[in-house]
């Protein structure tokens, strides 16, 4: 057994775990977080995706021991039910899911992508950037204008707060 701590969803854990211990097996096994999906188990379906760090990275193939000191942020932390996290509003707004399944994944890598890529995407990216997560359900159509939809708020977003920064300089 191996002693691994982390910051999950906000909270600190620590637990004993057999050091091959895949990080989704530790969410959903040892911390009941069940919103992290299993669907391949070779990296190829992205339903499994969470971010650690800042970054998304698919938790059915990497061990837990490698998350150790990190901070994971599952499905489960970014939004409740009565106060939805940004892109989870856009995706139902957009009817981006069906059976939802893949639906934790496609959310958390859409998250990545506007965080990584920026303002106002446009379909070919979303399409190229959303290639490691598969849903078998919805044809990407709805998922797309989701993800579309949140990187164009994003950017209203960032518009308004550099306006209130600029402000509150020249105030001074």
């Amino acid at each position: 057994m191996a002693s691994v701590t982390m910051t999950v969803n906000g909270k600190s854990v620590t637990a004993n775990i057999d050091p091959r211990t895949l990080l989704a097996q530790f969410l959903r096994e040892h911390l009941h977080l069940t919103g992290t999906h299993v669907g391949c188990d070779t990296s190829q379906c992205g339903a499994c995706v969470v971010h650690v760090d800042g970054k998304a990275i698919k938790s059915c193939t990497t061990l837990a021991l490698s998350c150790d000191g990190s901070t994971v942020t599952t499905i489960e932390g970014i939004g409740t039910p009565d106060n939805l996290h940004p892109m989870q509003a856009a995706f139902r707004e957009n009817h981006g899911l069906q059976c939802g399944f893949c639906t934790p994944g496609m959310i958390m890598s859409a998250i990545d992508i506007v965080n990584r890529k920026g303002n106002k995407l446009d379909e070919h990216t979303i399409r190229e950037e959303l290639e490691g997560n598969i849903c078998r359900c919805t044809g990407y159509h709805n998922i797309v204008k989701a993800v579309a939809q949140r990187s164009e708020e994003h950017t209203s977003e960032l518009q308004s707060l550099r306006h209130l920064v600029c402000r509150l300089l020249l105030e001074k």
